[in-house]
């Protein structure tokens, strides 16, 4: 048994066994003080029932905690979920494609912090699954190499760890190096789907360069590996993640979603205060266990850039370009209709 239910449970013994108390000193005529140890003993169980009213939400994101997720996080430490009477119950997995096959199943309820690529597939084919935000506005990848690797043109016929076959990272590492005249086919891929493993192959030696999120590009450069390039230079039309919801639970829990919805859009709020830096690269510390200086520029990088979507809107514009990306690699067959992907009543929307 969890110690959550067993702790439920030991609790409402109490409750009840505390309500025969109450009712055995009123049969028993004791006045005025059974009367009072009874209002007391209702007041004790209200207080027990609404601090066990918070409506769990189970939330999936990819791979381990990295400063895409500062405004879960935030949320969490600062309490504005809690607020909202919600709880995250946050599920660690280790590709995008994992975490969409298991939103189609019902065993997640809300993804936040994904690439919205996987989504877009899957939702096309028919997966009962919706976007409803726009989280990170454009890609804060970094492509990242060996210290012997001096420039993006270097990378032509060498090892590049990327999140998968036909994930966005793909796109962006593609965007990336044409300009430096390396077309696809001309390097080799290894996947992982998660940053920390992919920062792993490289900083071990497994691969020549890896496409990474911040702080994980941080951690590397000072290491002495080589950043190339910013995939936001090259592709700052395409959004990189959003929150996506199984559509059969957000249809019976809409009042829940967009108390969910609201609490990101404070802790959103929240990071973008420059005053909140120092408390907020502490929480990324210990939730990534990272160092400090690294978390520091990470902080910075997504300030600066403005990563984040403040907006709660999904721009109908960024979204299909996004589709555009993958039309041209075949992936989604032309002329998708983006309403398709949305949630109606709940996703807002912007050109």
């Amino acid at each position: 048994m969890s110690l959550g239910l067993e702790s439920s449970l030991r609790t409402t013994v109490w409750a009840h066994s505390r309500r025969r108390q109450c009712w055995r000193d009123c049969a028993a005529g004791s006045k005025v003080t059974a009367l009072l140890r009874g209002f007391v003993f209702c007041l004790v169980l209200a207080s027990v029932s609404c601090a066990g009213a918070a409506d769990t939400v189970v939330v999936g994101t990819v791979g381990s905690a990295s400063a895409n997720l500062w405004p879960v996080f935030i949320g969490v430490n600062k309490g504005m979920f809690a607020e909202k009477d919600i709880k995250l119950d946050l599920v660690y997995m280790q590709s995008s494609a994992a975490i969409v096959a298991q939103l189609t199943a019902g065993s997640l309820d809300v993804t936040m912090s994904t690439g919205l690529v996987d989504p877009i597939r899957a939702a096309e084919k028919g997966s009962p699954i919706a976007i409803v935000r726009f989280e990170s506005q454009s890609p804060p990848y970094a492509l990242v190499a060996k210290p012997a690797i001096k420039s993006l043109r270097d990378l032509k016929g060498k090892l590049i760890s990327l999140g998968g076959a036909k994930d966005i990272t793909r796109i962006y590492v593609e965007r990336m190096l044409a300009p430096s005249g390396i077309k696809a086919g001309e390097f080799d891929m290894v996947f992982a789907g998660a940053t920390a493993a992919r920062a792993a192959a490289l900083q071990s030696g497994a691969v020549d360069a890896a496409i990474l999120l911040p702080p994980s590009n941080f951690q590397a450069v000072a290491n002495g590996f080589n950043e190339l390039g910013l995939a936001a230079d090259f592709t700052p039309e395409l959004p990189f993640s959003g929150t996506v919801v199984n559509v059969p639970w957000a249809a019976a829990h809409q009042a829940m979603l967009l108390r969910l919805l609201d609490a990101h859009s404070k802790a959103v709020a929240w990071f973008e205060d420059d005053r909140n830096r120092t408390e907020a690269v502490a929480m990324m510390v210990k939730a990534s266990g990272l160092k400090a200086g690294e978390v520091e520029k990470a902080y910075d990088f997504y300030r600066k850039g403005n990563f984040f979507d403040s907006s709660g809107r999904v721009s109908i514009r960024r979204l299909k370009a996004l589709i555009a990306a993958l039309e041209s690699l075949g992936d989604l067959p032309p002329g998708i209709d983006v309403n398709r992907l949305l949630l109606p009543g709940v996703t807002a929307v912007s050109d």
